[in-house]
């Protein structure tokens, strides 16, 4: 018999859970079904004073697959300990405003990743929440009409299409393309605006800031259509902001729950670490790259 959990969901929201008393550091095989369980139902877990290592927080990911890539830092603190804020043409402060939209991590991606473990190690006192929003709710929540608009759909996904519609295109180039994780020559990811999981078999929507141009659309029709599910859909109570407590760690399921940072006085020191979990092909992929 598997070990249990101490789960206390999360109040007045379709989804999250808080996981009470359990060191991510010590997870094994008897802790880890009813961890992957929980994880299935909440969509988002949130495990407090764990203080993680890179290589612990990549080491607990490992749990859930593959890593797209190993803890990244998601901070507007250069390796110098400069604080980036005050420059709006600067590549990172464009990078972390684009982040404040909402959105499913490498829909822009051959294949869309799995989840992602997100931990704080320096919160500024003057905000740096993350906000996020349950898009299986959101689909369930639907008209009936609104349903039978969006199946079948399929929308474009790209960084490109995202950050140059904020006015957000970073200003590097190298060798033709962008040097930075996202911005790449490939086709363009097509993906269908509803998902099953692959786990669960619930229905979810796949839009965010990154859809674009649904195939066989007007881009006039298209944008004013994509624009209102994003609108619909991130509202209570299918959002939870996190205000984060230095040493915390999140995990969220990518597939079914979107996400976005909430803007803070940037001129305050924000450092944040990121692992994001590889998608398997079977059921991650855009339909043009399958």
């Amino acid at each position: 018999m598997g070990a249990t959990l101490h789960i206390e969901p999360l109040e007045g929201v379709t989804f999250g859970a808080w996981i009470r008393d359990l060191d991510v550091r010590t997870v094994d095989e008897d802790i880890f079904p009813a961890l992957h369980e929980a994880w299935m139902e909440f969509g988002l877990l949130i495990f407090s004073d764990q203080f993680l290592s890179k290589s612990e927080q990549d080491d607990f990911a490992r749990w859930f697959g593959d890593l797209e890539f190993t803890a990244a830092a998601i901070s507007n603190v250069t390796d110098k300990g400069t604080v980036v804020h005050s420059d709006p043409d600067d590549d990172l402060v464009k990078s972390l405003k684009g982040n404040q939209g909402w959105h499913f991590d490498s829909t822009y991606m051959p294949v869309q990743a799995k989840g992602a473990v997100f931990t704080a190690e320096l919160v500024p006192p003057g905000g740096g929440d993350t906000a996020w929003a349950d898009m299986r709710a959101a689909y369930d929540a639907m008209s009936d009409d609104d349903k039978s608009l969006v199946q079948g759909l399929a929308a474009h996904h790209s960084l490109y299409y995202s950050q140059g519609r904020a006015g957000l295109l970073p200003k590097k180039d190298v060798g033709g393309g962008y040097g930075m994780y996202g911005y790449h020559d490939m086709e363009v990811s097509v993906r269908p605006l509803t998902k099953v999981h692959p786990i669960t078999g619930r229905t979810n929507l796949c839009i965010g800031r990154h859809a674009h141009d649904i195939v066989g659309m007007d881009e006039d029709e298209s944008t004013a259509l994509i624009d209102r599910l994003n609108e619909e859909a991130c509202q209570p109570p299918r959002i939870y902001q996190h205000q984060w407590t230095e040493g915390e760690a999140v995990l969220w399921d990518n597939r079914c729950i979107m996400h976005r940072g909430v803007p803070w006085k940037m001129d305050e020191p924000r450092i944040m670490w990121h692992t994001r979990i590889a998608g398997e092909a079977a059921s991650e992929s855009a339909l043009n790259h399958q």
